[in-house]
Protein backbone atom coordinates (compact mmCIF):
# COMPACT_ATOMS: atom_id res chain seq x y z
CA UNK A 1 0.00 0.00 0.00
CA UNK A 2 2.96 2.51 0.81
CA UNK A 3 3.89 2.20 -3.08
CA UNK A 4 0.80 3.09 -4.06
CA UNK A 5 0.97 5.80 -1.88
CA UNK A 6 3.90 7.26 -2.92
CA UNK A 7 3.14 6.98 -6.64
CA UNK A 8 -0.22 9.19 -6.06
CA UNK A 9 2.79 11.19 -4.07
CA UNK A 10 4.48 11.28 -7.06
CA UNK A 11 1.37 12.14 -9.91
CA UNK A 12 0.77 14.67 -7.92
CA UNK A 13 4.13 16.52 -7.82
CA UNK A 14 4.17 16.34 -11.61
CA UNK A 15 0.73 17.92 -11.13
CA UNK A 16 2.19 21.13 -9.11
CA UNK A 17 5.30 21.19 -10.94
CA UNK A 18 3.34 21.78 -14.09
CA UNK A 19 0.66 23.78 -12.21
CA UNK A 20 3.58 26.39 -11.35
CA UNK A 21 3.86 27.31 -15.02
CA UNK A 22 -0.36 27.79 -14.93
CA UNK A 23 0.23 30.45 -12.03
CA UNK A 24 2.09 33.23 -14.01
CA UNK A 25 4.17 33.53 -11.15
CA UNK A 26 1.27 33.17 -8.27
CA UNK A 27 -1.02 36.02 -9.81
CA UNK A 28 -3.55 33.80 -11.22
CA UNK A 29 -5.82 32.86 -8.30
CA UNK A 30 -7.31 29.24 -9.28
CA UNK A 31 -3.81 28.00 -10.94
CA UNK A 32 -2.28 28.91 -7.63
CA UNK A 33 -4.99 27.43 -5.73
CA UNK A 34 -4.86 24.30 -7.14
CA UNK A 35 -1.62 23.69 -7.37
CA UNK A 36 -0.70 24.94 -3.48
CA UNK A 37 -3.76 22.30 -2.79
CA UNK A 38 -1.61 19.68 -4.90
CA UNK A 39 1.77 20.31 -3.10
CA UNK A 40 0.05 19.54 0.82
CA UNK A 41 -1.51 16.81 -1.07
CA UNK A 42 1.47 15.66 -2.11
CA UNK A 43 3.83 15.95 0.35
CA UNK A 44 1.08 14.50 2.83
CA UNK A 45 1.09 11.25 1.04
CA UNK A 46 4.57 10.95 1.20
CA UNK A 47 4.96 11.63 4.73
CA UNK A 48 2.67 8.21 4.71
CA UNK A 49 4.47 6.46 2.57
CA UNK A 50 7.58 7.44 4.93
CA UNK A 51 5.80 5.13 7.13
CA UNK A 52 6.90 2.10 6.33
CA UNK A 53 9.56 3.18 3.18
CA UNK A 54 13.06 3.96 3.89
CA UNK A 55 13.00 8.16 3.52
CA UNK A 56 15.86 7.39 0.78
CA UNK A 57 13.87 5.10 -1.16
CA UNK A 58 10.76 7.58 -1.06
CA UNK A 59 12.35 10.63 -1.62
CA UNK A 60 14.22 9.46 -4.76
CA UNK A 61 10.99 7.57 -6.00
CA UNK A 62 8.83 10.76 -5.32
CA UNK A 63 11.73 12.95 -6.83
CA UNK A 64 11.56 10.64 -9.89
CA UNK A 65 8.65 9.97 -10.72
CA UNK A 66 7.86 14.15 -10.30
CA UNK A 67 11.02 14.79 -12.30
CA UNK A 68 9.94 11.91 -15.12
CA UNK A 69 6.28 13.41 -15.47
CA UNK A 70 7.41 17.00 -15.67
CA UNK A 71 9.77 16.46 -18.31
CA UNK A 72 7.37 14.54 -20.39
CA UNK A 73 4.52 16.86 -19.86
CA UNK A 74 6.84 20.10 -20.40
CA UNK A 75 7.63 17.89 -23.97
CA UNK A 76 3.74 17.45 -24.69
CA UNK A 77 2.77 20.68 -23.11
CA UNK A 78 5.16 23.10 -23.99
CA UNK A 79 7.38 22.11 -26.85
CA UNK A 80 10.43 21.59 -25.17
CA UNK A 81 13.00 19.23 -26.95
CA UNK A 82 12.47 15.80 -26.94
CA UNK A 83 16.62 14.90 -27.92
CA UNK A 84 17.47 11.36 -27.32
CA UNK A 85 20.15 12.33 -25.08
CA UNK A 86 17.64 13.87 -22.97
CA UNK A 87 15.01 11.30 -23.12
CA UNK A 88 18.11 8.43 -22.63
CA UNK A 89 18.60 9.97 -19.11
CA UNK A 90 14.73 9.66 -18.26
CA UNK A 91 15.53 6.02 -18.82
CA UNK A 92 18.03 5.89 -16.68
CA UNK A 93 15.74 7.63 -14.11
CA UNK A 94 13.35 4.85 -14.56
CA UNK A 95 15.60 2.61 -14.39
CA UNK A 96 16.95 4.23 -10.94
CA UNK A 97 13.54 3.80 -9.57
CA UNK A 98 12.77 0.63 -10.72
CA UNK A 99 15.76 -0.52 -8.84
CA UNK A 100 14.92 1.63 -5.54
CA UNK A 101 11.61 -0.97 -6.06
CA UNK A 102 13.24 -4.57 -6.48
CA UNK A 103 15.23 -3.73 -3.67
CA UNK A 104 13.00 -2.83 -0.88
Amino acid sequence: MSWIILFLAGILEIGWAVGLKYTDGFRLPVPTALTVIAMVASVFLLGLSMRTLPLGTAYAVWTGIGTIGTVILGIYLFGETATVVRLGCIGLIIMGIAGLKMTT
